[in-house]
Formats: structure tokens, C-alpha cells, sequence
């Protein structure tokens, strides 16, 4: 992913940080479907965490890496814990919301490019393993990830199975990614912010079987520890 892509997400980020309390992201995929999230949504407190969200949070040990950390709503809570906690983010405008913010130790970094560790624990949340844009990225991942590892160490990720829907238009669009050779979640959107637009990115919605095939192959056990009614899951990942 190129961090044009998320212009317009770090300067939402900035803009709430600032004052904008309305702040709204709009999120367009490339059949034209469009949402609005309010900006908000990132800086959320502990107490307004999803049951994914405080169910990895749980897990964490050690030394942590928060990977596309955003605002670094997880770091905090985990700072607050006592834990030490490298927090990356490709978008340079979300490192320095989070050094506003308070987090400790954070920088600017590509997912593939990062090699600092070793780390206990690799959090991916907010569906951020969908920066890996396609399944060949996320074997990539899986690759560069086991370099971050201590030994005994784990990856928490969460991600939606989007196959668990009854919206039509979804359905329409999954298969149509059927039908030219891609995955059901692999997907294409673009930020929108104040009128600016970033350009297309790939996003990998992985479902929990498609996981753990690929986690298998790349040597890792992948276990479900939570699914939600509405498709989110969290995964923990070990190798």
C-alpha cells in the first residue's frame, strides 16, 4: 500500500485531534458504494472497545508491536497496562497524532520494511491485516512476520468473514471477484477527506479458513478465539 492511499485517513486523523469533533472519513469502493465513518470511531476509550478488540488486548504480552496503529488507541490501553509497545503506521500524519497522543515509542513504517523486534506479541486490529491488499500479500506477511518474533512469540489479528451478509449488492460484488480469479474479500477502496481523494488501495478481508490455509503453509498454527455474529473474528497466529 503507498502511503497516498491514506492521505486523506492521517489528515481526518489530524483534523479531530485538532478540534473537528464532525470529522467524517468517507471510504468508496470501486463499484461506487460509498460510507461515512465519523472519525470518532479512532479514538474511542477502552471502555468502548469491541469484544474483539478487549479480547486481543487480553492476550497481549510482552513486548508488543501495534501495526497500523492509527491513532494508537490500542498502545495507550496497553501503555496504561504496563506493557512496552512499539506502535508503526505508514501514514505520517498518524504517527504524529500518536505522538501527540502519548505513545511512547512509535514510527513511521511500511508493514513489509519494519524490522525492529524482537517482539512477544504482533497486533494487527481494525482490520488491519487488510493492508496487505491481496492473498499473495498476506503469505508476504506471514513471511516478514516470523523475523519480528521472539521465540513463543504470537500474532493477533482480526479480520471479517464478509461472506456472512445478505446485502446484495456484497453478494453481487463477491462474486464478481469470484468470477475474475480473486477471493471473495479482496476488495478495492479509496479515502476520501474535505474533498480529497486518495488513490485506489487493495484491502484483504480474510475469512478464518482461508487463514489458517495460509498460515499453515507458511508454517503457523491459526486458531479462532472469537467470532462475532456479524463476521468479525480474532485469530491468534503462532509459529
Amino acid at each position: 500500500m503507498t502511503p497516498a492511499a491514506m492521505t486523506p485517513h492521517g489528515a481526518a486523523l489530524l483534523a479531530y485531534l485538532e478540534g473537528d469533533r464532525a470529522a467524517e472519513l468517507i471510504i468508496r469502493r470501486d463499484d461506487g458504494q460509498e460510507g461515512r465513518l465519523p472519525v470518532a470511531h479512532f479514538f474511542r476509550e477502552p471502555a468502548a472497545f469491541t469484544p474483539v478488540e478487549k479480547a486481543a488486548l487480553e492476550r497481549c504480552r510482552g513486548r508488543v508491536l501495534d501495526v497500523g496503529a492509527g491513532t494508537g488507541l490500542h498502545s495507550l490501553a496497553l501503555q496504561e497496562r504496563g506493557l512496552r509497545v512499539t506502535a508503526i503506521d505508514i501514514s505520517a500524519a498518524a504517527v504524529e497524532v500518536m505522538a501527540r497522543r502519548g505513545v511512547v515509542d512509535v514510527h513511521r513504517a511500511d508493514i513489509f520494511e519494519h524490522r525492529g523486534g524482537p517482539f512477544d506479541t504482533v497486533l494487527l486490529l481494525g482490520h488491519g491485516i487488510g493492508m496487505v491488499e491481496t492473498p499473495e500479500g498476506l503469505d508476504r506477511f506471514l513471511a516478514h512476520a516470523r523475523g519480528w518474533l521472539a521465540e513463543g512469540g504470537q500474532v493477533l489479528v482480526d479480520s471479517l468473514d464478509v461472506r456472512v451478509t445478505g446485502d446484495p449488492r456484497n453478494l453481487e460484488y463477491q462474486e464478481a471477484n469470484r468470477r475474475a480469479g480473486r477471493s471473495a474479500g479482496e476488495i478495492r477502496i479509496g479515502f476520501e477527506f474535505r474533498g480529497v481523494r486518495g488513490p485506489l488501495c487493495g484491502w484483504l478481508h480474510v475469512d478464518p479458513g482461508t487463514l489458517r490455509t495460509h498460515a499453515a503453509r507458511a508454517g503457523w498454527a491459526c486458531d479462532v478465539v472469537l467470532e462475532e455474529p456479524g463476521g468479525d473474528y480474532l485469530a491468534l497466529v503462532t509459529a
